[in-house]
């Protein structure tokens, strides 16, 4: 790899100086790079895209760049992360393996959902981690009305409702419940988030399905009921008789992977199992 666009989060290096360090260490070794800002438009152009700042940073930047392929390699300035593998101290050490292509790339699946009121697109966006459709406001249960394929699944109130991909499984679904998936799976995976029925647990469906979410009526008959959102972002209003389309997007995002650490090391040691 010579090529190399960076990005930074501005919270976790404030000042620039971890991303100054890389500018100069990668031009020193005879390969560009090329710091971006969010407005800045990006192209396939690059070998690598450089992310400094955490887990939440890289699913930004994995939506922003989802029609560029390129992978993307997470710096981790906070703590040890899934997606944002290398930390501070061994980021000169992980610069190396770049230059000399030693690493491998794993694809990982993404989600896109479409927004559909009185039968016009509202909003569309794609996810690496999760599309949550979710209640507005404190003390507010929502009735959600759920179909697979176009056929019903079920009804049920509740606080809202995760639709995960294998590497949002670690995330928001894990803490409503849901299972733990391997990141190389390709699958869907659906949980309640305080459900009022007995049975609330996930569902697991295979890639190739679609699934709808409806928002019915609360019980304030408020005009914005809910809200649906992309990776923890991009808000988007939601009322009665909206509908949240959710299947597999056509494209994936690329990580690189330096080291040999094994997604089961790393769930052991957030897990705080050892």
């Amino acid at each position: 790899m010579r090529q190399f666009y960076l990005l930074r989060n501005a919270e976790k290096d404030p000042t620039g100086s971890i991303t100054e360090k890389i500018v100069r260490y990668l031009e020193e070794r005879g390969a560009f790079s090329r710091v971006i800002s969010d407005g800045s438009e990006l192209k396939d152009d690059a070998d690598c895209l450089i992310v400094l700042g955490g887990d939440g940073t890289v699913l930004r930047a994995a939506r922003r760049i989802v029609k560029i392929n390129i992978p993307i390699i997470g710096i981790n300035l906070g703590n040890l992360g899934y997606l944002a593998e290398v930390g501070k101290e061994s980021v000169c050490a992980a610069l190396d393996q770049l230059l000399e292509d030693d690493f491998t790339v794993e694809e990982r699946m993404m989600l896109e959902g479409k927004v559909i009121r009185d039968g016009s697109l509202i909003a569309e966006g794609y996810a690496l981690n999760d599309i949550v459709v979710s209640r507005r406001g404190p003390l507010r249960v929502v009735q959600f009305e759920s179909y697979i394929n176009e056929v019903p699944l079920s009804r049920f109130n509740a606080d809202g409702i995760i639709l995960a991909t294998p590497t949002g499984s670690t995330g928001y679904s894990l803490s409503a419940g849901g299972p733990v998936v391997s990141p190389s799976a390709s699958m869907i995976i659906m949980t309640p988030v305080a459900a009022h029925m007995i049975h609330s647990k996930s569902i697991i469906f295979p890639d190739t399905d679609r699934i709808r979410v409806m928002i019915g009526e609360d019980r304030y008959k408020s005009p914005e009921a809910a809200a649906v959102y992309f990776d923890g972002e991009d808000e988007t209003l939601l009322k009665s008789g909206d509908t949240v389309e959710v299947y597999t997007a056509a494209y994936t995002t690329k990580i690189i992977k330096l080291s040999n650490i094994s997604f089961l090391e790393i769930l052991r040691h957030k897990m705080q199992l050892i």
